[in-house]
């Protein structure tokens, strides 16, 4: 028989050749596509949906003096994978947002320790590290491409769709159905009765505070209109927007009505290519005008005139005042958790301020490390050129989200689950500048095709190109059959 064909054996196709031993360099190259960006097409990794969910789980589990809820569980056991798998590289290159964020952790620790001792300083400086580097980690480990972060944004508009019942019973009645839930088989977050605005009762749902409610579910109006935004899916961002209403927080419809601006102003000069620059141009001017048309500073004049209560409004100038006097005065270590410089009248000591309170805890130091990430991961987005729509309309979305956190956090205090889901969504935007070229669904689309094309067999990659093997190599005419078959003389 010629060598060039082969009898076939049972159970084999006519004409098959046979597979070529795959090479060292084609066993590694799958694994290392897969472990640089997730597949297209897939669900959000495990340890990404667990800690989502338990965002909104308010039950808390006593460990010694630890106070432990649901998402702070989560973080710690993903803190040390995440580590490990993001000083290996497997989360894309070590940043200056991650160096920031890292230090961040380190320097209000060392804070801590200078104002309250070393040992009073172990379990607040774990804490902190767990819900800063750990929520900030995964979601550099876990939200890679495009596909990742738009099943992170369906993941969570799910989750407030899924309080948004619940919300409206309480808005209306006052009563905390969550939490009565949760109570009646583990400890949850407090509850807290606030006076009603308007007729109806303040909605606290899963979170320790309205404020928090609020804000949780208002940072998710952008990246449900332009991420979800097809179709009837559009309804979803405004169901976002009134359960972040429901919580009637100043802070939060102050957000909510900044995000529909700036929806607005991206909707109607869309065909315009500098629109965000004149939108700048627009902003500077209005800040010269209060500057020097107004007895207020422009900080004073949004905190006073921004606000459903006047009254809260002026004590949150006099938190301005007292507290930036407290950062000059211990500008390098803050004051850790002591009590701040202020008048007798002032009684409560909540600060509403995230940006603020953090400074006169920690100092001016760790205010840089953290406001500089934010800073550093918003502006490297926003100056960032995709080549696909998709990805553009990702990146407009991330960029309101992030500027709905720095506004609401002059305005309100971040802790718990919303601070945690804040690092979380600095850490998710990483992927739009920081994972080479896969930071758009193409090139989610390519490596799920170089994949494949790498575990097909050597001689099948290519559809045209195999079929065309297939029929000129792998079937030999008829006529060539007999004269391979025909016994030799």
């Amino acid at each position: 028989m010629s060598r060039l064909y082969r009898r076939p054996k049972a159970g084999e196709l006519a004409g098959t050749l046979r597979r070529a031993p795959f090479t060292s360099v084609e066993r590694r190259a799958p694994t290392l596509l897969v472990a640089t960006a997730q597949p297209h097409g897939t669900k959000l990794p495990w340890p990404a949906t667990v800690f989502l969910v338990s965002l909104i789980v308010p039950s808390i589990v006593e460990v010694g003096p630890l106070s432990i809820a649901a998402y702070r569980a989560i973080l710690m056991i993903a803190l040390v994978p995440c580590v490990v798998t993001w000083l290996r590289g497997g989360a894309g290159r070590i940043n200056a947002a991650d160096i920031g964020v890292s230090l961040f952790c380190l320097w209000a620790w060392v804070s801590v320790a200078v104002n309250h001792g070393f040992s009073a300083a172990v379990e607040p400086g774990g804490i902190l590290l767990v819900e800063t580097l750990g929520a900030y980690l995964l979601a550099r480990c876990y939200v890679r491409d495009a596909e990742s972060f738009r099943n992170m944004t369906n993941l969570m508009v799910k989750l407030i769709l899924l309080l948004f019942p619940f919300a409206v019973y309480e808005w209306i009645t006052g009563s905390k159905p969550i939490l009565s839930a949760f109570g009646f088989f583990s400890r949850t977050v407090e509850i807290t009765m606030m006076e009603p605005r308007l007729g109806f009762w303040r909605v606290q749902g899963p979170f320790a505070h309205s404020i928090m409610f609020g804000l949780f579910c208002g940072s998710m109006i952008a990246l449900a209109h332009f991420v979800e935004g097809s179709g009837w899916r559009r309804l979803l961002a405004p169901l976002v927007a009134g359960a972040a209403v429901l919580s009637m927080s100043s802070a939060t419809i102050a957000t909510v009505f900044l995000q529909g601006a700036l929806i607005s102003w991206n909707s109607f000069l869309r065909a315009y290519e500098n629109r965000w620059k004149l939108l700048q141009l627009l902003i500077f001017a209005g800040y010269l005008v209060v500057e020097f048309g107004s007895n207020q500073t422009p900080i004073q004049f949004y905190i006073s005139k921004f606000t459903l209560d006047r009254q809260t409004g002026w004590f949150r100038l006099w938190i301005w005042e007292y507290g930036s006097a407290s950062v000059l005065n211990h500008p390098l270590f803050g004051i850790g958790f002591g009590d701040w410089v202020r008048p007798n009248w002032m009684a409560p000591d909540s600060v509403d301020n995230f940006w603020l309170l953090t400074a006169m805890r920690y100092g001016l130091p760790a205010l840089i490390f953290i406001l500089g990430s934010f800073f550093w991961i918003v502006f490297k987005v926003a100056y960032e050129k995709t080549g696909d729509e998709i990805s553009r309309e990702y990146r407009v979305a991330y960029l309101i989200c992030m500027t709905t956190f720095f506004v609401g956090g002059t305005t309100v205090h971040l802790w718990a689950a919303p601070y945690a889901w804040f690092l979380y969504l600095m850490g998710s935007g990483v992927w739009f500048f920081g994972n080479g070229n896969r930071d758009s669904v193409a090139a989610t689309q390519s490596d799920e095709s170089a994949r494949r094309a790498l575990e097909e067999p050597l001689w099948t990659r290519g559809s045209a190109t195999a079929g065309a093997r297939r029929r000129h190599v792998a079937q030999p005419s008829r006529s060539s059959r007999r004269r391979h078959l025909a016994p030799r003389n």
